[in-house]
């Protein structure tokens, strides 16, 4: 009954795993630029979205780093 059990969670556990890993989002966002100051990465993530290099962006402030992250 134990080895069964263990196979049974096993299967069900690799399972789950492979249709999670196969769940990432169509337009996963990657990040497209790091700046020093807000003004110039909001700048830079307007001009991408008037190219129709991205559609949505968004800037975000890591403060380990002091800088900002242009995400798109």
């Amino acid at each position: 009954m134990r080895k069964a059990r263990a196979v049974l969670v096993s299967a069900v556990l690799a399972a789950g795993m492979s249709l999670t890993i196969g769940a990432a989002p169509a337009h996963a966002e990657k990040l497209n630029g790091i700046y020093r100051e807000l003004p110039e990465c909001q700048r830079v993530g307007n001009y991408g979205d008037q190219q129709g290099w991205w559609d949505g962006w968004r800037c975000e402030y890591k403060s380990q780093y002091h800088y900002y992250f242009l995400y798109a």
